[in-house]
This record gives C-alpha cells, structure tokens and sequence, in this order.
C-alpha cells in the first residue's frame, strides 16, 4: 500500500500573491485522487511532533520563541509566512508526517509527504519557508530508536539545503548530497557531504548526467539503509525562482532515476515535496503529481 501523508492543516494562509504557491497542498492530492493514482486509502492523516522531538534537532531558545511567539519581527521576517501559532503547528504535523513516512518507507518501500523538505531550517533558526527542519528531526528520531543506522539525503531542490548542511555537519550516520543552482539562494553555502553547484540554465541531459554518475557510487559507497528524497520541482525552466532550464519530462525522468536506484538497491525512500514556483501553478502540480504516480508504478506495479 502507497502510504501518503497529508493534513488539510498543510494549507496555511498567505496573502494572495504570496510566492509560495500554498494552493498545491490541495490540488496535488485532489488530482491524483479524480485521475485514479491515488485512493482515500492511500492517505494517512499524521499525527503532531513532541516537543522532546523537536529537541533532537532544534534548539531550545529556538523552540521557546516558537511556541511562546515571541520570535524577534526580523527573525520571523526570513521565514518568509506570517508568524501564527497556526504556523507553528502545521510545522509540528509536516515534521512528524515525514518520520512517519519513512517507518512506511522501511514497510513498503516508498511513502511520501505531500509537504516537508523545509531544508533552510537551522537547528536555532528558520528561513525561506522553513521553520522545522522536518528531514534532520525524522533522522535524528530514526536514528536514535534504532530504526536506521546510515541515511543518505538527495536533496534536488533548485536551492541549497543549508539547514540540512549545518544540522547533520557533525553527524556521521547522516550523507547529505545536494545538488543545486550555484547562483541561488542562499548565497552563503554551509557545506553538505557533497555539494554539486549546478550553473544558471542547466538543460535535463547536462543535470541527468550529472545525476546518473553521481548517486550509484553514493550508495554503493555510503550503503543507506534509508534515503530521504528531496523531490522539489524548482528545478524547472518555468520557475520563478529557479534559473536551471528543466522540461517537465526531464524533471520526471530525474524522478524515475532516483526511485528505480533505491528500489533496485532495496533502499526505503521517504520523498518530500520542497520548493516549485512556477508562474502557473498548473506546472507546479503536474510536476509533483508525476512523483506520485511513478511511486506508485516503480513500486507497486504487481
């Protein structure tokens, strides 16, 4: 069974030419369902991170301004959302939907998150739409429950993810790869494992390649007995934000590399969905949606 997590709380209000295209949470699942990917079934409603959770990862001055929201104004102005307790708990629910999407991972071999990836969050602050860090708490809670001992990250967003780089620097279990726009946010690089800087207009053959000589020999070398998938659809030559030069079929073909080498390896992989700010948000849909469906056909084609 293909486990997805989703909460209508992943919906979090913003103005309405925000850049974040927050609409995608609601019409990502609706899609999937009326063209028959995806059933009722197949979502999961998860449930809410723990404080003691959230301190495997972030700081405890962090969390206390978090919850008592008494963040300073320019603290929660590099967030980039409205500071609300609101906020605060749908990062809670997003951080513990992607642990719970690895454990069915570890079961079925894939599950995925209609959210997370909030890679810009550092264990003492957040940034760039991120206030958790939902992929280094689900680590860190893999790790110290004995339910993974090597995890590799593949974090394909357009854009760095420094908060992933600065948390795990120190963690040896944890490989981050990164592979990213150079002349991007953020422009000051904490470094991963492996950075790959990627130059503006990147077209699919240059990325593909890039991409198939790089990840076997990380598994091959590293061993993972888990990865976390960051599937951001940024990477597309109609992101706003992006400056790589991606088709959607090449972005779909990334997609299919990534979940045929974890499969074929016999490698649990729990996907997030990160960035994607296309002008049509129709783009961003589809392109994310593609990540589902070939979940559902690489993996449970029988």
């Amino acid at each position: 069974m293909l486990k997805i997590a989703f909460s209508p709380i992943y919906l979090y209000d913003v103005p309405e030419k925000h850049r974040f295209p927050m609409q995608k949470y609601r019409l990502i699942p609706e899609r999937l369902l009326a063209e028959g990917t995806l059933t009722q079934d197949n979502f999961f409603a998860p449930d809410k991170v723990s404080e003691a959770e959230i301190l495997t990862t972030h700081t405890p001055e962090y969390w206390d301004k978090l919850k008592t929201q008494t963040l300073p104004r320019k603290e929660a102005r590099a967030i980039g959302f409205e500071m609300t307790p609101q906020l605060v708990e749908r990062g809670c629910y997003i951080a513990h939907a992607t642990y719970e999407c690895a454990l069915y991972a570890k079961q079925y071999g894939v599950s995925l998150n209609v959210a997370g990836g909030t890679h810009h969050a550092f264990a003492d602050h957040g940034e760039g739409f991120c206030v958790f860090n939902d992929v280094c708490i689900a680590s860190n809670l893999l790790l110290s429950r004995g339910q993974a001992s090597k995890i590799l990250i593949v974090d394909l967003d357009v854009h760095q993810g420094n908060g992933n780089a600065s948390i795990m620097a120190n963690e040896p279990r944890v490989f981050v790869f990164s592979m990213h726009g150079e002349k991007n946010y953020p422009f000051r690089k904490p470094p991963s494992d492996l950075d790959i800087d990627l130059p503006n207009d990147t077209d699919d053959a240059t990325y593909l390649t890039l991409l198939k000589d790089t990840l076997p020999k990380l598994i091959a070398e590293h061993e993972p007995d888990l990865i976390f998938y960051q599937s951001a659809v940024d990477v597309l030559a109609s992101d706003k934000l992006g400056k790589l030069a991606l088709s959607l079929e090449g972005c779909k073909a990334r997609d299919e590399f990534v979940l045929t080498q974890a499969k074929a390896h016999h490698i649990p992989i729990a996907i997030v969905m990160g960035g994607g700010y296309s002008e049509e948000v129709e783009q961003v849909v589809e392109a994310h949606c593609n990540t589902f469906r070939l979940a559902k056909q690489i993996f449970f084609a029988d």
